[in-house]
């Protein structure tokens, strides 16, 4: 079995990560979510907001839906800083407290933290949220992942060889 490529999360040009976002998640670059930060400690996407992901017509919010992805997506990269290396994960549970409803014409950001690594599960806990106001949250999230949950993670090559 081949070798997952190896990140060092304090290095990785942001950008790169948000590559493998949007390429290596389609719906993620469909949603248009972007990389704000990423390290051991934290990893921090936004998702822009869209008329497109809007739940309710009449207030301009957002759909769950996309909140669900945002955050489902930040604890993924946050796993992969913990584990500084590419590897397949899978989401086991997901828990979402959903706070309020995201702001109509507002970007969400969301910011999460792996908090427990384990050779087969990783857990983590997120939080969304405005950026103008970063302790008014929409939702908090925990989840557990499966790491290894396929022979190699979702990369198109050319991405992947840039990481290797």
């Amino acid at each position: 079995m081949s070798e997952s490529p190896r990140i060092d999360p304090e290095g990785v040009d942001p950008k790169l990560v948000e590559t493998i976002v949007r390429k290596g998640i389609p719906h993620c670059g469909a949603l248009g979510i972007k990389v704000v930060k990423i390290s051991r400690e934290a990893t921090t996407l936004a998702l822009p907001y869209n008329p497109d992901l809007v739940g309710d017509p009449t207030t301009g919010i957002l759909h769950g839906g996309a909140v669900t992805s945002l955050i489902d997506t930040v604890c993924g990269m946050a796993v992969f800083a913990a584990l500084q290396r590419l590897q397949a994960v899978a989401t086991l549970d997901l828990r979402i407290d959903y706070l309020k409803p995201a702001s109509a014409q507002k970007e969400l950001y969301a910011t999460a933290e792996c908090y427990k690594l384990t050779r087969h599960i990783a857990f983590a806990r997120a939080r969304a949220f405005h950026p103008e106001a970063p302790d008014d949250l929409v939702a908090t999230c925990v989840g557990a992942f499966m790491i290894g949950s396929s022979a190699k993670p979702p990369l198109p090559r050319k991405v992947s060889d840039n990481i290797a």
